[in-house]
């Protein structure tokens, strides 16, 4: 039997089952088609699970540390199956709360596999979802007016090497370790990459990292990066730059992987247990039906107008799914903006200029906007300000003074343009300069803010008034 709704959304991850709740708030009938579980892979695979070890890390690195703040712990002992289960209490809490969002907002949830039909008896444009249902029973045929493709991505591997899922890993293979091995290669040095090293690191892994570029995390700012390197070799972290993985060379035996690498102009090679490859993602847009639809594809990726409409115009994509910033908070916003457009509200334009992006690595890294490199390609005339967190009593107190904060601004009038950060908390203050991004603030204006005294954001003031050189404890 066939149901209608005005919207379907194929894919319940952040993107999809927020997408679902706004829809269900503006008065929408509204399903979600969803082959795991709600939630997806930040909630499943990716943001939580991996904070949730990065935290537990982050313990064990501050109790080994506890004699420097006057407490005599004893020896640190790492329980990891502990570890773990905390991970995945944590996961199993928000699932449920998800879950109940759902049931809240009265949207059906079917579970199973969703492909995008052609015309039909049931529609003569594309857009009828037949639903593989997990348990096998007969599919389900839903016709929506609207359509939301929201299948989010997977962890890319290299051309030639292939995932074993036991000593050559993804992401999602690594976040479900039973013990942690002695070793551990790293291929990438995005976000994924770092996050894992430093993680690993901090549990007491010995980590290398082999990155393609000449430099990780190479899309902050270069100033960043550099004092991301500083700070995973200070961890024990080994760092390889503008190195390439001869990828048909990765070979298993007895147990260890070994990796062939060239690193200026030499081959070399290195032995782990292990070998974690962060190389990207790429879209799940495979057997979805869009064979049978317009919708155009480009490198892999649904291609979508500013309203998130594909080709066909009553088929909108959100999410990994489209490229771009493949993070959940601006999936959960194109979501919006998406069902906003489809019920002639006023979507608002997720800008990737205005968006805040977060590694929780420790030290951690936030930036929003430009980097000096990127506005000065674009054009502009730059003037930078730069404070440090050992000029702050807080990050003194905490325990914690590496890394700074940097301001980017325009030259000729003040605009902001860039704010960037490494050190402790920066994830949690970099939505200052986002909203200060979002009202076209002007650097003075964040530097004329009062910042509480003590606190780690008075670094983000006093970066601001360094781009005029007026920072107080500045040397």
């Amino acid at each position: 039997m066939a149901v209608e709704y005005d919207l379907v959304i194929l894919g319940a991850g952040t993107g999809g089952y927020v997408a679902a709740i706004r829809a269900s708030q503006l008065g929408l009938k509204v399903a979600v088609v969803e082959r795991e579980k709600l939630g997806g892979t930040c909630l499943h695979k990716g943001c939580i699970p991996s904070k949730a070890l990065l935290r537990s890390a982050e313990v064990f690195k501050t109790v080994q540390k506890s004699n420097d703040f006057g407490v005599e712990s004893g020896e640190a002992i790492l329980n990891f199956t502990r570890v773990q289960e905390r991970k995945q209490g944590i996961v199993d809490q928000l699932h449920k709360g998800v879950q109940h969002l759902m049931k809240k907002g009265k949207i059906d949830v079917y579970k199973g596999f969703g492909r995008i039909l052609g015309p039909s008896i049931f529609s003569p444009s594309p857009g009828t979802i037949s639903v593989e249902m997990e348990d096998g029973s007969d599919n389900e045929m839903l016709i929506p007016k609207y359509v939301l493709i929201a299948t989010g991505s997977r962890p890319r591997s290299l051309p030639g090497l292939e995932i074993d899922h036991e000593h050559i890993l993804t992401s999602d293979d690594a976040l479900q370790l039973e013990e942690l091995p002695e070793t551990m290669t790293i291929i990438g040095g995005g976000v994924i990459g770092i996050e894992w090293a430093s993680m690993l690191a901090d549990f007491g892994v010995k980590v290398t990292v082999i990155e393609y570029m000449p430099r990780i995390l190479p899309t902050e700012d270069e100033d960043v990066s550099k004092e991301m390197l500083r700070a995973m070799k200070k961890k024990g972290v080994k760092v390889f730059t503008n190195t390439k993985v001869l990828p048909d060379q990765v070979k298993v035996d007895n147990g260890s992987v070994t990796v062939h690498y060239e690193h200026k102009e030499n081959e070399k090679s290195i032995i782990s247990d292990k070998l974690l490859v962060s190389v990207g993602r790429a879209a799940n847009i495979d057997d979805i039906g869009l064979q049978n639809t317009s919708i155009q594809v480009d490198n892999g990726f649904i291609v979508t107008n500013e309203f998130y409409q594909t080709k066909d115009s009553h088929i909108y994509a959100i999410g990994d799914v489209i490229g771009g910033l493949q993070l959940a908070h601006v999936a959960s916003h194109e979501g919006i903006a998406a069902v906003e457009h489809m019920t002639d509200g006023d979507p608002h334009y997720v800008d990737p200029d205005m968006v805040a992006k977060c590694t929780y690595s420790s030290p951690e890294v936030a930036s929003v906007g430009l980097t000096e490199a990127s506005a000065k390609e674009k054009g502009f005339t730059v003037k930078t300000g730069t404070f440090s967190f050992k000029a702050i009593g807080k990050a003194l107190v905490y325990g914690d003074t590496s890394g700074f904060v940097k301001f980017v601004s325009n030259a000729e009038n003040d605009d902001l343009l860039g704010v960037h950060m490494v050190g402790p908390h920066v994830t949690d203050m970099i939505s200052e300069a986002a909203l200060a991004k979002v009202l076209d603030a002007t650097h003075w204006e964040v530097g004329d803010t009062i910042h509480p005294h003590p606190s780690l954001s008075e670094a983000i003031g006093e970066a601001a008034l360094a781009v005029d050189g007026k920072a107080i404890h500045g040397g």
